[in-house]
C-alpha cells in the first residue's frame, strides 16, 4: 500500500538531498518555512548549508497543505485532529460547494445532497461534483470512497481515507 507518511518522508529526503547538492530550485522550496519566508537569496543560502530533515519534512508538509511535519503526521495517521489543513482544498480546486463550521450540519447536507464531505483547516464542505474528487486525484467509483461513507472527516474506515489521501498526493507529485 502507497503510504502517504512515507510519501512525504521520501519527498523531504529528496529536498534535504537537493538542497545540500544545491540544486536548481531546491533552495527556493524553503522559503514555505515561516523563518524563510522573508529571507534575503543570501539568508537562505546560509541556512541551507546547515540544513536538517526536520526543516524539509516541514517544508514538504507546509508545501501540502498542512501548518508543519506533526500536522501532516497526525491528520494523515488519522488522529483526533481539528485541523485537517488544505490538502482535500488545493488551490487549483474549486467551485461551487456547501460550506459549515459543524460537521453535524454538513453531514446532514451531504445526507440529503448526496456527495463529499471534506475538510479545509476547522471548516467542512459537502461537494456534490465528481469533478471534485477527480480534481483530487481520485477516481468516483473508487471502492474507498464508499469505505469512508463519502467522508473525508469521521470515516468508517480510517485506513480506506490513508489510501485516499495517498492517492491525491501520487496525483500530485509537485504537491510537496
Amino acid at each position: 500500500m502507497f503510504d502517504p507518511i512515507r510519501e512525504l518522508k521520501t519527498r523531504a529526503e529528496v529536498l534535504h538531498h537537493a538542497v545540500i547538492e544545491k540544486r536548481e530550485g531546491a533552495l527556493a522550496r524553503l522559503r514555505v518555512l515561516p523563518e524563510l519566508k522573508r529571507a534575503s537569496d543570501e539568508e537562505v543560502t546560509r541556512f541551507a548549508e546547515s540544513i536538517q530533515r526536520k526543516h524539509a519534512l516541514a517544508a514538504v508538509a507546509i508545501a501540502a497543505g498542512f501548518s508543519g511535519w506533526e500536522h501532516a503526521r497526525r491528520v494523515l495517521d488519522g488522529e483526533d485532529e481539528p485541523d485537517f489543513g488544505a490538502l482535500l482544498y488545493p488551490k487549483r480546486g474549486g467551485g461551487l460547494n456547501h460550506w459549515f463550521v459543524d460537521y453535524d450540519e454538513a453531514a446532514a447536507q451531504r445526507a440529503r445532497l448526496g456527495g463529499y464531505l471534506l475538510a479545509y483547516k476547522r471548516h467542512f464542505f459537502v461537494a456534490e461534483d465528481v469533478l471534485f474528487v477527480e480534481d483530487l486525484g481520485i477516481d468516483p467509483g473508487d471502492p474507498d470512497l464508499d469505505a469512508i461513507g463519502r467522508d473525508f472527516v469521521r470515516p468508517r474506515d480510517v485506513e480506506a481515507r490513508k489510501r485516499l489521501y495517498a492517492k491525491i498526493l501520487a496525483a500530485h507529485p509537485r504537491l510537496a
